[in-house]
């Protein structure tokens, strides 16, 4: 019988990044060569704030950031003190008269109160000498951080000058993936890791983003984060900055957290013999976190709201519309976030999305609701005309009182119901805008596709893309429920929690401790019904859910093309590679209609210039022969037809497709004769938002332009394969389907007699995430009789020895498991030792 050991492991040889030959090695420099950069000791920090540094556009303008910030602190703490204390209100709104010798007109100076009289309300009120302590201690605290990092950042500022040869000033005009190839090319020179001799795109993607893989892996398998049925809500995810805040404080670098460092778990949380002794550690950690947030709840609370007015109440005012206008929400950038995503790719793909996410939402207006809108807009704007109109005619109206403020509300309501009122010309198609969606965001849920019409559909989708009011509500009442989802909610799963972070740890050489998933590994992780039937080894509990593994692995493939990935993920891209092709050659024949290729590229063209789409299949042009066109973008002087190009459809493999991608164009960065660093800074990729680069020998704008259509290209080469998978994936779930349904027709009756023969026992304590033994026979049973899926509200009966027990699916990711009557299994012991085996997953061939 097959088995997986759950306990956690040090990297196979699958997963290793490093040369045949150096897994154990330990490279040794002569004291007389290190040099400044050999050997740093935390890795993760170092990388972490070369990025940032790089994002923020070099070190001043990080500084001057970081400065405002205590500066802003102080002003909201002592502006909003000064208005509680320091103002008489009765002279401000003219209900006390002032008494002037030299004028009868009330300025501003006159509503404030003298000095001692202020000083002794600010002394006399506990409440405010409390907040002035709690605030000034937290100041102190930034204070020392700011002037810790200045010094960090320093260091980082020098390695940027000396180490990479890129200067503060040229520093805003290099893209991320020509700092990360002078990283990967000077580890020959300055061993920063000893572990290994070479770096690879993996090892620094891993070591910036390690907990964040961790996060989106637990979203995944919707370990996190908690999800509610209000009573008129329906499903409600609650997920704000504060409740991440505490997530990670909990489980990676607060007091008593899950690992020791920033790059190592904790030994005992390594071994699964004491898991039930750790769990209720962690419930514990958990309830005095939760009780801490509720003691500061009131102080945390107030800063809320005072950020909140301060940084909003402007903005309203000038566009009394930005309420009604979307964001996409901490929840869905976390469940649409791919493995070794970094912030700036995510947001690239999210912000080209947000337009036609913009329009779907649009196509729901209630009719009702907008017949209301437009008949409270009429009488409003009557109303507003009128008063415009008397101000026009004699400005004394405006001394009237709340004439001026009528205004204002007469025209923020104005605004707002016109919010509400579609636009008459817009015709929407919202199977074709989810479509377009999809391209950007490269993850849906499969029962959208073709039930983009319904409202259900419509009320998922706005958990991922919600209202900017609705965003700013929630993290105003983010300080008042955090403490009680933490001490109700997550304590429950705190058993799942420590078995999620045992079973998918891995120890990768050079790296330290990563999540399994991040590997993006289709053996360990892949899913059979997507593209990885074959050549996944994982079973239901290992496997990511809605294909996140393959597409992030096509991601990273894109992104960095000179990454070398494992021989199993090489494979799933070339086979992805001939399928393209062939059905790209289909489509050169005339069958360009049925097509899986085709039809990701027709899904693209109502927000995708239609030329670069064509240019793509047939490869980059020239970079003579681009121009910008009148309306400012990018035009080709060859006319080409998608027809035409159908052969030559670009694929994702990083080892031809990519590369050939790039190479076609020549580099805009002439090197200068004092940049060691070479070949390297040449790398010319990106799907993220800095499509920037500057010229040494050429112009500026040609090399702006030369990086501004690679990274489109390489933007459209995922959006396209995203799609085609979807449809791949769509196509073989509807033959499933159809098989599983005529397996239930032939077998109902056996699969009910073998489950009313047995009972299971109920004696043992387990969560839904751990995994649990059977006997063969056991686990021949369940697999015929006891696979359920359902998905969105669907129950479906899956059968097959091959393909392994089925688990219920929650909507837009994530698993349940569900454990029938008829299914026995081994007791599993509650305690043990530290060097005691775990129970084992079972997984199929």
């Amino acid at each position: 019988m097959a088995h997986f050991d759950t306990e956690y492991q040090r990297l196979e040889t699958s997963y290793n990044d490093s040369p045949p030959g150096e897994e154990n090695l330990l490279v040794h420099v002569p004291e007389g060569t290190k040099s400044q950069w050999h050997h740093i000791e935390n890795l993760d920090l170092f990388f972490q704030r070369i990025y940032n540094m790089h994002q923020k556009n070099g070190f001043t303008c990080m500084l001057l950031g970081e400065l405002f910030e205590l500066v802003q602190l102080v002003f909201v703490v002592a502006f909003t003190v000064f208005l509680a204390n320091c103002v008489d209100y009765d002279i401000l709104f003219a209900n006390k008269f002032v008494n002037h010798t030299d004028s009868s007109k009330v300025t501003l100076p006159d509503a404030f109160l003298p000095v001692d009289v202020c000083s002794a309300r600010i002394r006399d009120n506990v409440a405010v000498i409390f907040i002035l302590v709690i605030s000034g201690v937290f100041w102190l605290h930034r204070l020392i951080k700011f002037m810790y990092n200045i010094c960090c950042y320093w260091e980082i500022r020098s390695f940027y000058n000396n180490a990479l040869k890129m200067s503060m000033a040229e520093l805003p005009y290099f893209t991320w993936q020509e700092v990360q190839a002078r990283i990967v090319e000077i580890q020959k020179e300055h061993q920063i890791c000893i572990h290994k001799k070479e770096l690879s795109e993996l090892d620094i993607y891993h070591r910036i983003l390690r907990f964040k893989n961790y996060m989106v892996a637990m979203v995944n398998k919707s370990l996190l984060p908690v999800r509610s049925r209000l009573p008129l809500l329906g499903d409600w995810v609650f997920y704000t900055r504060g409740l991440k805040y505490n997530f990670e404080l909990i489980f990676f670098w607060g007091p008593g957290s899950l690992f020791e460092n920033e790059w190592s778990l904790k030994t005992e949380y390594k071994r699964g013999g004491n898991r039930l002794e750790l769990a209720d550690r962690l419930s514990s950690r958990i309830l005095w976190i939760g009780v801490a947030n509720l003691l500061l709840c009131p102080v945390i609370l107030v800063w809320q709201v005072l950020y909140a007015f301060f940084s909003y109440t402007e903005v309203i005012k000038r566009e009394p519309g930005s309420l009604g206008a979307r964001c996409w929400s901490l929840y869905g950038r976390c469940y649409l976030r791919h493995f070794n995503e970094l912030d700036h790719e995510l947001m690239s793909r999210l912000s080209k999305g947000y337009k036609a996410s913009s329009k779907y939402m649009n196509c729901f207006m209630s009719p009702l609701l907008t017949v209301v809108a437009k008949n409270v807009a009429f009488f409003a704007g009557s109303l507003l005309a009128v008063l415009i109109a008397l101000t026009i005619y004699d400005e004394d109206v405006l001394s009237v009182e709340h004439v001026l403020t009528s205004i204002t509300l007469l025209g923020v309501c104005v605004t707002v119901c016109r919010s509400f009122i579609p636009d008459k010309h817009m015709v929407f198609c919202p199977e074709q805008l989810l479509k377009v969606i999809l391209a950007h965001i490269h993850y849906m849920p499969d029962h959208w596709q073709g039930n983009a019409h319904r409202y259900e559909t419509r009320d998922e989708f706005s958990q991922l893309f919600q209202y900017k009011a609705v965003f700013i509500l929630e993290e105003l009442l983010s300080p008042v429920i955090t403490p009680f989802i933490l001490i109700f909610c997550l304590r429950r799963k705190s058993l799942e929690i420590i078995d999620f972070f045992r079973n998918f740890t891995v120890e990768v050489v050079g790296v330290g401790d990563t999540c399994s998933f991040a590997q993006m590994d289709v053996r360990q992780h892949g899913h059979p019904a997507w593209m990885s039937a074959g050549k996944t080894e994982a079973s239901i509990y290992q496997q990511a859910e809605d294909g996140k593994t393959e597409l992030s692995l096509m991601h990273f493939a894109i992104t960095n093309p000179h990454w070398q990935p494992p021989r199993e993920s090489t494979h799933f891209i070339s086979q992805l590679k001939e399928k393209v092709h062939r059905e790209a050659a289909v489509g050169h024949q005339g069958a360009v209609a049925d097509s899986h290729a085709f039809t990701s590229i027709h899904s693209l063209q109502s927000e995708e210039p239609r030329s670069l789409i064509a240019n793509l299949l047939v490869g980059p042009p020239p970079l003579g022969s681009l121009h910008l066109g009148r309306d400012g973008t990018l035009a080709n002087h060859v006319s080409v037809g998608l027809s035409d190009g159908a052969p030559s459809l670009r694929s994702l493999s990083p080892l031809s497709g990519s590369l050939h991608l790039r190479s076609s164009y020549p580099s805009s960065r002439l090197h200068r004769p004092d940049h060691p660093s070479g070949s390297a800074s040449r790398t010319m990729a990106g799907s993220g938002t800095d499509a920037r680069t500057v010229s040494s020998g050429s112009s500026a704008w040609e090399g702006q332009l030369t990086s501004l259509v690679l990274s489109e290209y390489a933007s459209t080469e995922m959006s396209i394969h995203a799609v085609y998978i979807h449809e791949l994936h769509k196509q073989q779930s509807r033959g499933e389907l159809s098989r599983h349904t005529w397996h239930r027709q032939e077998s109902d009756e056996s699969s009910e007699s073998a489950i009313d023969d047995c009972e299971a026992p109920r004696n043992l304590p387990r969560s839904n995430t751990f995994p649990f033994t059977a006997t063969p026979h056991q686990e021949g049973a369940a697999l015929q009789s006891s696979g359920q899926r359902r998905y969105g509200g669907t129950t479906d009966a899956l059968s097959g020895a091959t393909r392994g027990q089925r688990s219920a699916r929650v909507p837009m990711g994530g698993w349940v498991e569900e454990i029938q009557s008829g299914r026995h299994h081994d007791p599993v012991p509650e305690e043990g030792s530290e060097d005691e085996l775990p129970p084992q997953i079972h997984k199929v061939a």
